[in-house]
């Protein structure tokens, strides 16, 4: 269960930096859960929700959820 926590805290912190250079509000992700192999659902500590997945190109695409 440590392991499993430690890698959520890692996650949670990627993808609070990733949604940061795409320049949109978050401040910190406070969930995340993995909704595919490279696709997250992010909720941010100011109520705003990402989805943040690599699209074909292998990019990182962040789409913000209502």
């Amino acid at each position: 269960a440590a392991e499993e926590a430690a890698g959520d805290v890692e996650v949670t912190q990627d993808l609070t930096a990733v949604i940061a250079l795409q320049g949109l509000p978050c401040g910190r992700v406070v969930s995340a859960t993995q909704e595919g192999e490279d696709a997250y659902t992010a909720s941010c500590e100011d109520g705003n929700r990402y989805r943040v997945f690599v699209n074909a190109e292998g990019r990182v695409v962040v789409e913000r959820l209502d």
